[in-house]
């Protein structure tokens, strides 16, 4: 008997439901120009040096015109010289004709370039011996919002390792090997490019020095030449690139082709960017209230139904006491 009851019941509120209505969150809104970044360097250099006989180390982790955006900038130092690696004088490790680094962030377009020409890299215990000479080499990488992302490099003219003029081969490391001095193990044109990144460096340098086996300057790690890299801005309006999800019906999962409102109910409007009022940055799914058109007819059909479930349980009871 119960059971017939609560059937009613759960008609009646059934036919004053209506359909439930799940919005997923709203996309965030970008800045143009937000997320971007850029940065460029002539040179990077992470090596560990070991003055007399490994008894004293030293690790030189330095770089010549490093720059980064998204404040942009822009150094043309032309040398680099660094201290407490040649017997405490001061060590001049980089000179060139042209040193020029740059990044810059604007427009929703990243970009890092460099460019150095008529340049020399000496290390520690080649004072005379340069480790590289080269006559020009450029990096760009270019991150602009709505394209795939670009690096570049290349290299002009003649390089020499070691006293050495080689020619380098992008397929992989080329290595030069000097008897009484050390071993250079150099790569060209390194690129990487993702969905938002791109990078560039125009030479990469493993570098293992001993000159004559002295261990007066035992030099091991490596140089770059010419990096660039950046990432992309988001555009104006997306965050993740994905546009605000549609509201879906959760009992099928599919978007929601529910009716407009009725005129009666009250309208709901978005905050202007005048209203005094804080703008939300998430909105809250509010259960909605309030009547419509629709809603005698729909608590007649209810108030029905409630009456047609008594009267079957009083019919059920009488045929119960009759037997």
């Amino acid at each position: 008997m119960p059971a017939r009851r609560y059937a009613a019941i759960a008609a009646a509120a059934a036919l004053t439901a209506g359909p439930v209505l799940l919005a997923a969150p709203a996309s965030a809104t970008g800045v143009e120009g937000g997320g971007g970044a850029a940065h460029a360097a002539v040179l990077k250099a992470g090596l560990d040096v070991s003055l007399l006989n490994r008894s004293v180390d030293v690790p030189l982790n330095t770089s010549l015109n490093e720059v980064e955006a998204p404040r942009s900038a822009d150094k043309k130092a032309l040398s680099l010289t660094v201290d407490g690696v040649d017997k405490g004088k001061p060590f001049s490790m980089l000179s060139a004709d042209v040193a020029d680094a740059r990044a810059t962030v604007a427009g929703g377009k990243a970009e890092g370039y460099v460019n150095v020409a008529h340049a020399k890299v000496h290390v520690p215990g080649l004072p005379l011996l340069s480790l590289i000479e080269i006559q020009q080499v450029t990096s760009r990488a270019t991150c602009e919002a709505g394209k795939h992302p670009v690096a570049a490099s290349n290299l002009l003219g003649d390089v020499t390792v070691l006293g050495k003029r080689i020619t380098l081969s992008t397929a992989g490391p080329t290595k030069v090997s000097v008897p009484g001095v050390g071993d250079v193990s150099l790569e060209l044109s390194q690129t990487r490019t993702t969905s938002r990144t791109a990078a560039a460096t125009a030479l990469s340098l493993d570098v293992s020095v001993n000159p004559l086996k002295l261990n007066v300057a035992d030099v091991q790690g490596s140089v770059k030449l010419a990096t660039a890299d950046c990432t992309t801005p988001r555009r104006s309006g997306s965050h993740g690139g994905g546009a605000p999800s549609k509201p879906t019906d959760p009992r099928t999962g599919a978007p929601s082709q529910a009716p407009a409102p009725a005129s009666s109910a009250p309208d709901v409007t978005a905050q202007s960017a005048s209203d005094p009022k804080p703008v939300p940055t998430a909105k809250e799914n509010l259960a909605e209230t309030g009547g419509s058109s629709t809603t005698p007819y729909i608590a007649g059909g209810a108030a029905v139904l409630l009456v047609a479930g008594a009267g079957a349980v009083v019919l059920a009871k009488r045929r119960t006491s009759q037997r």
